[in-house]
């Protein structure tokens, strides 16, 4: 299986699918997350997009305000 490697300077939106594999989660996570508020997200229509540089700040705890923080986990999150 190939990892590929996705630019987080990169200027154009990832999709959910990119968002999941560089966070190495499921789509429907993503999703789930996104409905929830807690991953920032745009939508355009029916479609979501995800500016790289908000996800990787999700990723690392969000902002120096919040780092830290500890998100618990439901039993379907393992």
């Amino acid at each position: 299986m190939t990892t590929k490697t996705m630019p987080v300077s990169s200027a154009r939106l990832w999709t959910a699918t990119e968002v999941a594999e560089y966070l190495r989660v499921s789509r429907s996570w993503v999703y789930e997350r996104a409905a929830r508020g807690d991953l920032p997200h745009l939508r355009f229509g029916g479609h979501l997009r995800f500016d790289p540089a908000e996800v990787v700040e999700y990723a690392r705890g969000g902002s120096e305000s919040d780092a830290g923080a500890v998100i618990p986990l439901r039993r379907g999150d393992r």
